[in-house]
């Protein structure tokens, strides 16, 4: 049976300081009251035990939690498999590291336990401020978030934002270059293989692309929703080419499920790029080491999580904070593009 490791108190450094529990409490929230050496030699005490606020003492002082949250509604082994993810929480993590923040990170397989959380995060004031992650058009958790007070500064299109800052990139623009390229080079039956359609950023890359093949006078083009997993792209990418008019061209909207295109393409003959083109979004090392390697939409993910770092501490600490406009994705053709086969 484990020892339980009892937790430092105030009383506790207050005896060790020979002080009195008030005098602990002035010292430890710099408040006048007690003298300069006397403070400290108690915050000195209080390392020493390894003292630390609880949450609910941290919510009646007013005292910052040095910690700002993340919830992400993916399973758990999307972390592992999205490098996006662990790119972009680098970058969050550069900027926190040089401010003494803490990231928390929690995943969630629910709407309402992700908002629950939020209000659980505040009111116990666990964090200062929260990114919210994948906005939908009408997403609920914006104004949930702004009824509580809680700083958040939303990752995708300012329309999505309410009141709240956002940090984005102009999708509409990256989609139009990489299908204008494919256009430029021969293809006339390009597929799109996208996220969840709920999502913002997902309906305005479907829009760029039909917007674009439109412009082209193609008919319009075939666009399947997908829940970003290997799995999920391989059969949308297996229905796609079965059919009787099957795409010369496929962007995806991650690099799992290009990759798993590749598989699918092998398996039923096809020969990448002579038979099909594969575009993948976003660039990773992935994209770099299959063969041939994957045509990609590139961008500086950990620079676009070190810009929502940014913003979100500035939110926090000035109260006010404004919409960030990172550089959007851009084309980086490779192996996996060419011409379609005559």
């Amino acid at each position: 049976m484990g020892v339980r490791v009892k937790r430092p108190t105030i009383a506790d450094i207050a005896l060790r300081a020979g002080v009195s529990k008030v005098a602990v409490s002035y010292a430890l929230n710099d408040q006048p009251g007690v003298s300069a050496s006397t403070r400290a030699s108690i915050k000195a005490i209080a390392e020493e035990l390894g003292w630390r606020p609880n949450s609910a003492a941290r919510a009646l002082s007013g005292a910052r939690a040095q910690a700002v949250g993340l919830v992400v509604r993916r399973p758990a082994s999307a972390l592992g498999t999205e490098p996006f993810f662990m790119e972009f929480i680098s970058g969050i993590e550069s900027v926190l590291s040089d401010r003494a923040y803490a990231l928390m990170l929690q995943m969630v397989d629910s709407e309402e336990r992700e908002t629950e959380i939020y209000r659980r995060w505040w009111g116990e004031r666990r964090v200062d401020g929260v990114f919210l992650v994948d906005p939908h058009t009408d997403d609920p958790r914006v104004p949930a978030v702004e009824a509580l007070g809680l700083p958040a500064v939303v990752i995708g299109p300012p329309h999505t934002a309410g009141s709240l800052p956002a940090v984005w990139s102009d999708d509409a623009k990256s989609v139009q270059e990489a299908v204008r390229y494919l256009l430029a080079i021969g293809h006339r039956r390009i597929a799109r293989v996208a996220g969840p359609e709920s999502f913002a950023h997902t309906a305005v890359r479907d829009a760029a692309f039909r917007e674009v093949c439109a412009e082209a006078g193609l008919p319009a083009p075939e666009i399947v929703h997908t829940d970003y997993t290997g799995d999920e792209g391989a059969r949308a990418a297996r229905r796609l080419l079965i059919a009787a008019e099957r795409p010369t061209a496929m962007v995806f909207d991650n690099d799992i499920m290009a990759v798993a295109a590749l598989s699918v393409a092998q398996e039923i003959g096809l020969s990448i790029p002579r038979d099909l083109s594969v575009v993948a979004w976003d660039e990773s090392q992935l994209t770099q080491v299959v063969r041939p390697a994957l045509s990609a939409l590139a961008r500086d993910i950990p620079a676009y999580g070190a810009s929502a770092a940014r913003t979100l501490l500035a939110l926090v600490a000035d109260g006010e904070a404004g919409n960030v406009e990172e550089e959007c994705a851009r084309f980086v053709p490779r192996g996996s593009t060419s011409a379609p086969a005559a």
